[in-house]
């Protein structure tokens, strides 16, 4: 090997890390959007809200969660 091929190789290490926690960085940041509520604080799902409408909720997400999944597997 010689010195060019160690420099590719160790500036293509480096920047692999570097990308790789920029995007995991933006997806987190991403995820977090809108979310601004305290954790402690009870959601509408809640079933001591709704006890009767708790299983719509999870009925609704569950499909919600069918289609996003649909979504990324076209990709």
């Amino acid at each position: 090997m010689n010195a060019n091929q160690l420099i590719n190789m160790a500036t293509r290490m480096i920047m692999r890390r570097l990308v790789n926690g920029g995007i995991n960085a933006g997806i987190n940041a991403a995820s977090k959007m809108g979310k601004k509520k305290k954790p402690s604080e009870p959601g509408p799902w809640d079933e001591k809200q709704h006890p009767s409408k708790a299983p719509q909720f999870d009925a609704k997400r569950a499909k919600q969660a069918m289609r996003v999944t649909r979504k990324t597997g076209r990709f």
